[in-house]
Order: structure tokens, then C-alpha cells, then sequence
């Protein structure tokens, strides 16, 4: 594939990931809507589809929507090191995208919202208790769940002698990495947010601090911003290196 096609099908992935990922925060958080106070299970189920709806779109370029999915596919040895950078361009480019159609599709009610101080955390992710060092083993951990499950999975293969096929979780499609994330987010979401994944984070944080034009918003909290990029990418290098280390023992 191209690197043009693989950064306009990473975009357009990405894009719907966050439109729709950021869009169930805003419908809980923001007043006047019929999600308002949706709760946290709300979200989480909302970001799972998200993913699946986001992934199926940008299943021609492998559907990765997240540079930590990126960089394990690539150590692993599943992708070339020479697309990598055009996944990245695409995942945050989409990134800032879906943020800015999530604001247009909730300009109502973000000129409502009594509490424009406070709506960085519909884009973004933060601690709730802060903790340079552990937010970021929080972050590690949720994204090698994800990146190992990607690698590790079993795939669907031919039928044996006795003609028994091996579905594997490949018969599940992107359904079951949807619900990866929806486990993740129900059992690790809560201490960070669970942003397992750099551009999820970082794309709708610029937008926010930089396109979106929400009257008396708060600053970007740019001195966390950093943990769910790094966490993420740690988490997602160390699940490849396992797979590695697994796949050189037999």
C-alpha cells in the first residue's frame, strides 16, 4: 500500500475513533443532552465501538489508529519500519480532526456548559491521582494488554486431518479488539483514563488548546501530557518483545 493510502485510510479511522470516542464523554458530561450523566460505563462502552466502528474503516491499511499498535506491529516484525511515520501523520492527523467534528457536533452544548473550565477531560485523559511514576506503569500496562492481545491472538487456520478449522479470534474481526478495550477501560480505565494510545490523547489535546473555540476553557494540562504518549508507547514495544521473545522459543 502506498503511503498516501495509508495515511488517508489512517485518517479517516482515526477520525471516527475519536468523533465518536470523545462523542460519548461530551454526552455525558455536557448538560442538555440525553446521555447527560451517562456514567462511567457508559463511556467505556461507547469508546469500544468507537474502536470497532474506527477500525472498520481503516481496515485497508491494517486498521491501527494508534501509534503504540504502530510501533509493536513494527518491533514485531509485521510492519516496515519505512510506513511507520505515515501511520503516525495519519493517526494524529485523525486525531485532531475527530476532536474538531466532536466539538461541531456539541457547539450547543458546549456554549450551554456552565463549567468551560472543565472540559479538557471530554478530549483528553488526566490522573485522578496524580503520580508521575505509577500513572505512567498505569499507562504501560493497559497498552501491553492491547498490544499483546493484537500479537498474540490466535489466527484462523485451514482444517486439520480431522477436519476441525481453527477460527482463532480472527473470526471475532474487529469486534474483538472492541472488546479488549472495553475490558481495559472497565479494569484499568480508572486511575488514568486509559488513553492506551498517543494520538487518541495528544491529537485532541492540540485541538483543544489550539483550534477549538470554547469561551473560558481551561489550559491543556500540558505537564501530564506527556505520560499517555510515552506510557502507551513503552507498553506497546514491551508487548512486541515478549511476542519475540515467545516466537524464538519454538
Amino acid at each position: 500500500m502506498s503511503a498516501g493510502a495509508i495515511i488517508v485510510w489512517e485518517i479517516l479511522g482515526t477520525a471516527a475513533l475519536i468523533l465518536l470516542g470523545n462523542g460519548v464523554v461530551a454526552n455525558h458530561v455536557l448538560r442538555k443532552n440525553n446521555g447527560h450523566n451517562g456514567g462511567f460505563l457508559f463511556i467505556t462502552f461507547g469508546w469500544a465501538f468507537a474502536v470497532f466502528t474506527g477500525a472498520s474503516i481503516a481496515a485497508p491499511s491494517g486498521a491501527h489508529l494508534n501509534p503504540a499498535v504502530t510501533l509493536g506491529l513494527a518491533i514485531s516484525g509485521k510492519v516496515s519500519w519505512a510506513n511507520v511515520p505515515f501511520y503516525f501523520i495519519g493517526e494524529m492527523a485523525g486525531a485532531i480532526i475527530g476532536a474538531v467534528l466532536c466539538w461541531a457536533a456539541y457547539k450547543l452544548q458546549f456554549d450551554d456548559h456552565p463549567e468551560p473550565e472543565n472540559t479538557l477531560g471530554i478530549f483528553s485523559t488526566a490522573p485522578q491521582i496524580p503520580n508521575v511514576a505509577w500513572n505512567l506503569v498505569t499507562e504501560i500496562i493497559g497498552t501491553f494488554v492491547l498490544v499483546a492481545w493484537i500479537l498474540l491472538s490466535p489466527v484462523a487456520a485451514a482444517a486439520s486431518p480431522n477436519g476441525v478449522p481453527t477460527f482463532g479470534n480472527s473470526a471475532l474481526g474487529y469486534a474483538g479488539v472492541s472488546f479488549v478495550v472495553l475490558v481495559i477501560g472497565t479494569s484499568l480505565g480508572g486511575p488514568t483514563g486509559y488513553a492506551i494510545n498517543p494520538a487518541r490523547d495528544l491529537g485532541p489535546r492540540i485541538a483543544y488548546a489550539f483550534l477549538l473555540p470554547i469561551k473560558n476553557k481551561a489550559n491543556a494540562n500540558w505537564g501530564y501530557s506527556w505520560i499517555p504518549v510515552v506510557g502507551p508507547l513503552v507498553g506497546g514495544a514491551l508487548a512486541a518483545l515478549v511476542y519475540l521473545a515467545v516466537h524464538n522459543l519454538t
